[in-house]
């Protein structure tokens, strides 16, 4: 059986020798690069399952990464950063990444997000029996197989967070979904502090989907419960 390979990008060595250590205590494959470009170059040339991502490093920092990786693949990414602001978290999130921790850290604390982000992300890219059935509501139309969203014949960029969160309230319209039952369904993990993480991909979703120009909303938010499908 193939063992699961982990990049680590961070251009501070000690950090990204500790967080090896433990990683590869989980039996993990490790890789570490110091710089944005050699991690472009990682994962252009070798199978890399999830991404341990420093913002600032040299040559090519941490978020054109990201932009430069969702082009092509949809692999985790956690951002391990120095930054500590809630502009740098939301940009992190927005442009693509699937966590965001700060540091100083605790490996334990990482390590088990690196496991909830691989769980869901390996559970997502089992081969699938059967097709999905494509979504469709009035100008809208989201294929779950070719995890893409039309409106109106415009092709809608979503990062795989947004596409899930998605799917998942347009599988059922009408249902009402908390944030915590969304974070526990789209993120896979145990809902902590995953408000604020829900809450921005919805309003990044929104926007994408032009929801600021439109009367009838597609998400319809519930006051003090959740947000629903008005589809």
């Amino acid at each position: 059986m193939k063992r699961i390979s982990i990049l680590i990008a961070d251009d501070e060595e000690e950090i990204a020798d500790l967080i090896a250590i433990h990683l590869e205590k989980e039996g993990y494959n490790v890789i570490k690069v110091h710089n944005g470009q050699d991690a472009i170059q990682v994962i252009q040339t070798q199978s890399i399952d999830l991404l341990i991502l420093d913002i600032m490093m040299p040559k090519m920092d941490g978020y054109e990464v990201t932009r430069q990786i969702r082009e092509q693949y949809n692999m985790p990414i956690i951002f391990l950063s120095a930054k500590t602001s809630d502009f740098d978290k939301v940009h992190g999130l927005v442009i693509g990444a699937d966590d965001y921790m700060t540091k100083p850290f605790t490996p334990i604390e990482l390590v088990a997000r690196v496991n909830a982000q691989l769980r869901r992300y390996m559970k997502l890219n089992q081969p699938k029996v059967d097709n999905k059935d494509i979504l469709e509501f009035g100008g809208i139309v989201i294929s779950p197989d070719q995890r893409t969203v039309l409106l109106y014949g415009e092709n809608i960029e979503l990062t795989p967070k947004e596409f899930d969160i998605l799917y998942l309230l347009a599988s059922h319209p009408k249902k009402v979904y908390s944030v915590e039952n969304i974070f526990q369904q789209v993120w896979g993990d145990a809902y902590f502090e995953g408000g604020n993480t829900v809450m921005v991909h919805i309003r990044t979703l929104r926007k994408k989907l032009g929801e600021d120009k439109r009367k009838n909303k597609l998400i319809k938010t519930v006051w003090g419960v959740g947000y629903t499908f008005n589809g």
